[in-house]
């Protein structure tokens, strides 16, 4: 099962400190992060949202960039390749379910200047991993979808 997390922090840097850290674990294939998305409102109010990994996208792509290349085969091979790849993105695309864009706005807009944000889906089964990695960072849990009890050791965690 898949949870969402939103975590603010008051300074522009951590959040993106933070992803380092879970794709690091993620690499070790101790934590399965499913998406995620980077915002940063600078000094001035100018908003970044950075970093958005649309994985369904990514898988889709890919798969329909093997079919294009197998149906387009000989004939028309990098324009199959091409085809291919745009609608499996599109497919990809249509049936993910990760970070909502209309709530990465609702976050962009609730930042001050200066601050940051993270948000990510990770498989439910990896909170305490997730609990330890967040223990470095200071930040506030804005939104979750963990139970009571694991929304509490992050927020300890984070303080």
């Amino acid at each position: 099962m898949s949870h969402i997390l939103v975590i603010t922090f008051e300074d522009e840097n951590q959040a993106l400190a933070v992803l380092r850290s879970l794709k690091n674990l993620e690499q070790q294939e101790m934590l399965n992060l499913e998406d995620s998305a980077i915002i940063v409102k600078d000094a001035e109010g100018k908003v970044q949202v950075k970093n958005m990994t649309e994985t369904k996208v990514k898988a889709g792509a890919a798969v329909g960039g093997f079919l294009g290349l197998v149906i387009g085969g000989l004939l028309f091979p990098v324009a199959g390749l091409a085809l291919g790849a745009a609608i499996g993105a599109k497919a990809g695309k249509h049936f993910g379910n990760g970070v909502d864009k209309k709530f990465v706005k609702e976050v962009r807009e609730s930042l001050t200047p200066g601050s940051s944000a993270i948000l990510f889906v990770v498989n439910h089964e990896n909170t305490n991993i997730l609990i330890t990695a967040l223990k470095p960072f200071s930040g506030k849990i804005y939104q979750s979808s963990f139970d009571s009890a694991a929304e509490e050791e992050m927020r300890k965690a984070l303080l």
